[in-house]
């Protein structure tokens, strides 16, 4: 990173930038390892066998009550936390970071998620600490907001802020990518950051010595991904290390799902498909709601990198990525079908300022239940 002034190296560093795999990258899409070919699945993907996806029991039947019951004892016992994927550019909400952004009442996407963290704390006299991967470009904007606030009354302790890697964008030959002022171009390389940087952060030590056992990691702006006892009771009755939330696809559903791929069910996204598949034979959708053992992020796994192509002024921009959901390529998965609709519904993301205005009436049958 030779052709790095001072300034750019020490703000670089401050958010973990790694030179070294910043120029493998470079290599490997000069010499074509890294490419949109490359980033294709090998070998054939196919259905989940039956069974592999599990429905989610219907709300207030037995099963459901049962796992309700499992849930709301571990969050008493203080084993339950949320973190919320806020990282990113904040390019898509106007320019704006969403997290910040009022949903509905004054409340933003983040109060609402601290909200419901600790209505399920006091409501089961456990604690419910939250976790925020923020990105370079959230982080500022993000503390200022909870400073603001005074952490939406959480407990002191209770939210905790990280950051995500950073990387700089490449052109398509491998160069590094120059602004029209000449400056360089970074970015967060993917939700796959997750599990690494909530390790070197310190947060999942602290977390795990507190006595946590379980974590909830969701997209911020889903505000569908509330915590539900009874999912954490099914990820705990399930014996297995991860839980990946699935919902009913629809028509226009971009993003992946689980397939059979060599000799595991495991999360594949949709840019990896093979040219002419069809995944139409997977009738479930991929919402990027977990729940970890938190033991299970101890693991050092290698996530695959993959090749993508943004517009930046106007140009074609090089990002490499990683995925939290290839994690279900490693860790023994529960995937869980759960509603997508009413007041038990577990998905509405908020991707454009439009999207709000249009569930308004959705995002007050979720919260003022």
């Amino acid at each position: 990173m030779k052709d790095l002034d001072q300034r750019q190296r020490d703000f670089l560093a401050k958010y973990g930038f790694d030179a070294e795999l910043q120029e493998s990258w470079q290599r490997d899409v000069r010499a074509g390892r890294l490419s949109t070919a490359n980033n294709l699945v090998r070998g054939p993907l196919l259905p989940p066998p039956p069974g592999s996806i599990v429905d989610m029991p219907p709300s207030g039947s037995a099963e459901w009550q049962e796992l309700d019951r499992v849930g709301r004892e571990a969050i008493a016992r203080g084993e339950l936390g949320v973190a919320i994927l806020n990282g990113g550019m904040a390019t898509r909400f106007g320019g704006v970071v969403k997290g910040v952004v009022e949903v509905r009442d004054g409340r933003s996407f983040l109060s609402l998620a601290v909200d419901d963290a600790q209505r399920h704390a006091r409501a089961n006299g456990g604690r419910v600490p939250v976790f925020l991967m923020n990105s370079f470009a959230t982080d500022d904007a993000t503390k200022k907001h909870f400073a603001e606030h005074g952490d939406f009354g959480a407990d002191s302790g209770d939210v905790e802020h990280y950051t995500q890697l950073i990387a700089l964008r490449m052109t398509p030959d491998g160069e590094l990518f120059r602004m029209d002022d000449g400056e360089v171009s970074p970015y967060g390389p993917g939700h796959g950051d997750f599990a690494p940087a909530f390790r070197a952060s310190g947060c999942l030590q602290r977390f795990r010595e507190r006595g946590g056992r379980y974590l909830f990691v969701r997209n911020v702006d889903n505000l569908g991904a509330r915590v539900s006892p009874a999912v954490l009771g099914h990820h705990i009755r399930s014996g297995k290390r991860v839980t990946a939330e699935q919902t009913s696809k629809l028509p226009g559903d971009v993003g992946g799902a689980p397939y059979l791929h060599g000799d595991r069910v495991q999360l594949v996204e949709q840019f990896r498909f093979p040219k002419d598949f069809d995944h139409s034979v997977v009738d479930v959708f991929n919402t990027n709601t977990m729940t970890f053992d938190a033991d299970a992020l101890e693991e050092h796994i290698e996530l695959g990198w993959y090749y993508v192509e943004k517009k930046v002024e106007g140009r074609v921009a090089v990002q490499v990525e990683h995925l939290i959901g290839e994690l279900t390529a490693h860790l023994p998965t529960n995937f869980l079908r759960v509603s997508r609709e009413g007041t038990d519904s577990r998905f509405l993301p908020i991707k454009a300022p439009d999207d709000l205005t249009r569930a308004l009436p959705e995002i007050a049958a979720l919260y003022d239940n």
